[in-house]
């Protein structure tokens, strides 16, 4: 009879259980649906090509310090310097801006990269005008990769790392760039003609170091966060 009784009690948690919908799978739903949108927050509208020729982050360095694995970004050479193809440097940037806007909505930690003195000073404008962080000076190898013992505590690591340049200089590749891969932390980064795409998780061809081509990086990544917080927090009313 006890037998029986704890037999029907189990039936029903199971039955109860069943009928009732649990709330987590609306929203994982809702998740999903966001992940499938082709452009859930407009980046595309962000830019054109126009813009990007504008700017000149067509041009490339000169043909002789050009990397094996960016010759499919190239469209071509003039006067003995590589010309990126803007095409490609468009497509791939849509969809840098599109993760940047979804690690911002889900609330993750942004963190932004450039070794250039010239520029250093527009990252870290940009950075702190869309409420994220910003290191434009040497890095300390082992920051990523050994930082609870290199800051005393349990440290979070950032969720996206944008590289407006990816080269310490011109020959040897960001540090960061490497810990980030071992870590296997997402990356987006502007990569040169001279630039190795490879350890970036979102490359995206185009001049690294003049100003005009770095203020619109800046501009545009800013946007796509603001354009992230802003829809988390209009999905949050709603909800």
């Amino acid at each position: 009879m006890l037998a029986k009784t704890v037999f029907n009690r189990a039936s029903l948690r199971c039955l109860s259980t069943l009928a009732v919908p649990e709330p987590t799978a609306a929203i994982s739903d809702k998740a999903n649906d966001i992940l499938k949108h082709p452009d859930y927050f407009g980046v595309h509208r962000l830019f054109t090509v126009e813009d990007l020729f504008k700017a000149k982050i067509h041009l490339g360095h000169k043909e002789g310090t050009l990397h094996n694995n960016m010759k499919g970004y190239l469209f071509g050479s003039r006067l003995g310097h590589c010309i990126i193809d803007l095409d490609k440097t468009a497509e791939y940037l849509r969809l840098a801006l599109n993760v940047t806007a979804h690690v911002a909505y889900r609330g993750g930690v942004i963190l932004f990269f450039n070794r250039s003195a010239q520029n250093g000073h527009i990252v870290e404008k940009t950075a702190m005008e869309c409420g994220e962080y910003s290191h434009t000076r040497f890095w300390r190898g082992g920051v990523f990769t050994n930082a609870n013992v290199q800051f005393g505590a349990v440290t979070r690591l950032p969720d996206l790392c944008i590289f407006l340049n990816t080269q310490n200089n011109i020959l040897e590749m960001h540090t960061a760039v490497k810990d980030s891969a071992k870590m296997s932390i997402p990356t987006i980064g502007i990569v040169d003609s001279n630039c190795n795409p490879n350890l970036i998780t979102y490359p995206v061809p185009g001049n690294d170091d003049t100003p005009s081509a770095i203020e619109l990086y800046c501009k545009l990544f800013k946007s796509a966060v603001l354009l992230g917080k802003a829809k988390m927090k209009e999905d949050a009313q709603h909800n």
